[in-house]
């Protein structure tokens, strides 16, 4: 009874991972607000795959988004929006003018950039937000809110369970805006869905032992392989993470997203047809180099305060590390206790062939800027 509990536990953490193939990560958007005195500028970067779900832009239903169909749409992509933002300053409504809007590319497809500006009646100690986007929709939404006051920048995660949060108007102490991106980092791992099949897939093959060895593997030598692969995916990513968003290196985003692709593919096929032999701690590394660029991506797209950078780097490191750890603690019991069974061999064999696949086609999507998976 309990083999089949653990084996339904392991298939429904696939299912998981692979169903959100369609989109290299789960819904959100990037909201800026500067305060000065009784004015309130915004800038909010919403994906147009989203929008088009929620406003169905692509009016002629050909797939293709084109900067006529979305320009056509901008006064209801403004009310759609604004409607579900409200700001406030003290017990009074800010209200919101909506201004120009943009297409900007963030790592994971094309946003639009919704400009606008609210003003206060008075101006408080806190700046009262209370955001809706897709809430109706999409309870996984996530709005990565950005607040800049006087040089110093907070941030905050809104959700369906955390709508509407009180904004500190001053400096938010080291502590927490550490703890801010320690969240913001373990947001990102879990929903860097590429990132986390790449991991499973080095992992599989960590509670088996090698063909060479006659006896079965031990508890303690899969820990060993798996602590030698997460600590050389770690130590990889770590460098080029901290290196890229310090702007000491940089590389194209589609490059690097379509190589974190391949990387994906490389590690799965690698569980049918060993192509690391042994070296998959080393393929780890290598690897790693190119998430780390990923990451950058995505810390990019949230944005670092000047003012507390390396404070602010560390938490979101850390954060990453963290939500990688909660995932290999999950996966390394289950995939121990259940190595030996019918379910685990198709994992290694089918699973793996699935994961491939779906890499495959980000591969394709990436490198070609093309779109193959609905979305």
């Amino acid at each position: 009874m309990m083999g089949r509990y653990l084996i339904g536990l392991l298939m429904f953490a696939l299912v998981l991972v692979t169903s959100p193939a369609r989109a290299h990560k789960p819904s959100d958007s990037y909201l800026t607000l500067k305060v000065a005195g009784q004015q309130v500028d915004g800038q909010w970067d919403i994906a147009l795959r989203d929008l088009d779900f929620a406003l169905n832009l692509d009016q002629n239903g050909d797939g293709d988004l084109t900067w006529d169909e979305i320009r056509s749409q901008h006064a209801a992509i403004a009310n759609y929006a604004l409607a579900r933002l409200a700001i406030t300053s003290g017990d009074a409504a800010c209200p919101i003018v909506a201004g120009e809007q943009l297409i900007d590319q963030h790592t994971d497809g094309a946003y639009t950039v919704l400009r606008f500006r609210a003003t206060c009646a008075a101006s408080g100690p806190a700046l009262g937000v209370g955001y809706r986007l897709f809430a109706d929709l999409d309870p996984q939404h996530k709005g990565l809110v950005k607040l800049e006051y006087e040089g110093v920048t907070s941030t905050a995660i809104f959700s369906p369970e955390a709508a509407r949060q009180e904004l500190l108007l001053r400096a938010p102490g080291k502590f927490a805006q550490f703890a801010d991106y320690v969240k913001h980092g373990v947001w990102h791992i879990w929903i860097g869905f590429d990132h986390i099949l790449f991991l499973l897939s080095l992992l599989l093959p960590a509670v088996l032992a090698p063909i060479a060895m006659k006896q079965d593997q031990t508890l303690r030598a899969a820990f060993i392989d798996v602590l030698k692969v997460v600590t050389a995916f770690t130590l990889a990513h770590s460098l080029t993470l901290t290196l890229a968003s310090l702007q000491v290196l940089s590389l194209p985003s589609r490059w690097v997203e379509a190589a974190i692709a391949a990387s994906v593919v490389l590690a799965a096929v690698n569980n049918i047809v060993p192509l690391f032999r042994g070296r998959r701690p080393l393929a780890a590394f290598v690897f790693g180099l190119i998430h780390g660029f990923g990451f950058a991506g995505v810390l990019a797209d949230l944005g670092l305060p000047q003012g507390a950078l390396v404070l602010s780097l560390a938490g979101f490191n850390v954060g990453v590390e963290l939500g990688q750890l909660a995932i290999v603690a999950v996966f390394l019991p289950l995939a121990y206790l259940t190595r030996r069974t019918w379910f685990y061999r198709q994992l290694m064999t089918t699973g793996s062939v699935v994961i491939a696949l779906i890499a495959a086609v980000w591969l394709f999507e990436r490198a070609f800027d093309m779109k193959v998976l609905p979305v």
